[in-house]
């Protein structure tokens, strides 16, 4: 089984739970990251992660200015964490319990990062039997899809490729949430308790 160690990044970049929140999307804008782990203040204090997520939600949705607030009034400490020895499977239903999509990995120290995006790229998801939220296996899509078409072009044939399956995904995930149980009939409940009545064998196979 592959283990977390085998899948994370290993650079990782921090900021500071003081830095502005324009320090932190300008470094996120040069590296292009969708999140920064954020430095304990001491070897007690946990580790914490600010996303784009939070920019967006929490600053940009309210007008609130970025460089006045500060990193640590929008990030989540202590954050969800993993350690390198973790089997793959239980890192991906980690993050399906938490609906998280990355987490610092730390032994002792920080040795680097993982997210949903590496488990589906960097492991056998069919082999090992991950399961993971179409949610998540969606975002990272669409996060692939962003990288392949930066580095090919958009309008490569791997650029289209990449959004076809964002959009095979989309159409899977509409179809679940329109997917209903019927309810038996009164009928279909009849049969179930009269399995040999003439009538019922419409019913079989």
């Amino acid at each position: 089984m592959l283990r977390v160690r085998d899948i994370m990044t290993t650079s990782v970049v921090t900021i500071s739970g003081s830095a502005t929140v324009a320090d932190a999307v300008k470094v996120m804008k040069e590296k292009g990251l969708r999140a920064l782990i954020v430095e304990p203040r001491s070897d007690r204090d946990p580790y914490g992660i600010v996303t784009e997520t939070d920019v967006i939600y929490k600053v940009a949705a309210y007008g609130n200015d970025p460089k006045k607030m500060r990193v640590f009034e929008i990030m989540t400490k202590p954050c969800i964490t993993m350690q390198p020895n973790l089997g793959v499977e239980y890192a991906a239903r980690l993050f399906a319990n938490t609906r998280t999509r990355r987490a610092p990995v730390i032994e002792g120290k920080l040795l680097g990062i993982v997210s949903v995006s590496d488990i589906l790229r960097k492991s056998d998801v069919a082999e090992e039997q991950v399961q993971l939220f179409l949610e998540d296996r969606i975002d990272a899509a669409r996060e692939d899809a962003r990288e392949i078409c930066a580095a090919k072009g958009k309008t490569s044939p791997e650029c289209a490729a990449a959004w076809d399956i964002v959009e095979e995904l989309q159409a899977a995930a509409s179809h679940k949430r329109q997917s209903k149980v019927t309810p038996n009939n009164s009928l279909q409940e009849y049969c179930a308790a009269n399995p040999d009545a003439p009538e019922c064998r419409i019913y079989e196979d």
